[in-house]
């Protein structure tokens, strides 16, 4: 079955925080610094700024992509949707509505790094993380369609 791309309503904040919680809550590198409610209202906030796209499978929210103006935010799939194709047609609607894209994401995120620059991303900084909640060295990523 074909996922659905749509907006993401406010109906939605309780799936994507759950995928974002997830993603913290499963990686072994990463520091769970929510719970689960915590997490569920900033995707709120998110939909409610109309940051939010939703890629939808069998009636469920499989995962999003969270993007202000040219800034990508957040961009997750839930562990039983990966491997579909699912990111790379959230970050192509993304691509194909922009000039240019910018991202950050963590050093020890190797599989979002190599995802990233196989759709043209290239990276641009590292840091030491003591700028970012997690306190996670991260790499900054740009995209330009030029």
């Amino acid at each position: 079955m074909t996922a659905l791309l749509r907006p993401g309503l406010p109906g939605d904040a309780a799936a994507t925080g759950e995928i974002l919680y997830a993603f913290a809550r499963d990686t072994d590198w990463m520091p769970l610094l929510h719970c689960r409610d915590e997490t569920e209202m900033f995707c709120g906030v998110m939909i409610a700024r109309g940051w939010v796209t939703v890629a939808v499978l069998n009636g469920r929210v499989a995962g999003f992509i969270a993007r202000d103006g040219g800034e990508i935010c957040s961009l997750y799939l839930a562990r039983n949707a990966q491997g579909r194709g699912l990111g790379a047609r959230l970050l192509q609607q993304a691509q194909h509505s922009a000039e240019q894209l910018e991202l950050w994401t963590f050093q020890a995120n190797a599989g979002a790094r190599r995802f990233y620059e196989r759709h043209g991303f290239r990276e641009t900084l590292r840091t030491d993380g003591s700028r970012n909640d997690e306190r996670l060295p991260d790499v900054r990523y740009e995209w330009s369609r030029t």
